[in-house]
């Protein structure tokens, strides 16, 4: 039986702007087979998009807590997130602002 994808939001909080986080979490979201995107928010989070199994959005997480080695992340906020299918073919850093 196939898992239907979930779509979550994760807000990270620290020292995660100007450190390559969004690079990061690109990284991480291509190893762990997710699919959405990455983006540098104006009030100095960085919002990450992630379609995938529970277990591959459980695997994003803790790697997003964890975060690149120049960052400083000290909190990642999960949200339920509406299925965006323009998101569904891969991965990628967006651009807010």
């Amino acid at each position: 039986m196939h898992e239907k994808p979930q779509a979550k939001r994760f807000l990270v909080s620290g020292m995660v702007q100007g450190v390559g986080y969004r690079f990061f979490a690109l990284r991480v979201a291509e190893r762990v087979g997710v699919r959405g995107y990455v983006m540098n928010r104006r009030d100095g989070r960085v919002e990450v998009y992630a379609i995938g199994s529970a277990e591959q959005l459980r695997a994003l997480r803790a790697e997003l807590e964890r975060g690149p080695r120049m960052a400083s992340v000290s909190a990642v906020e999960e949200l339920a997130a509406e299925f965006q299918p323009r998101y569904a073919d891969g991965f990628s850093v967006e651009h807010d602002w």
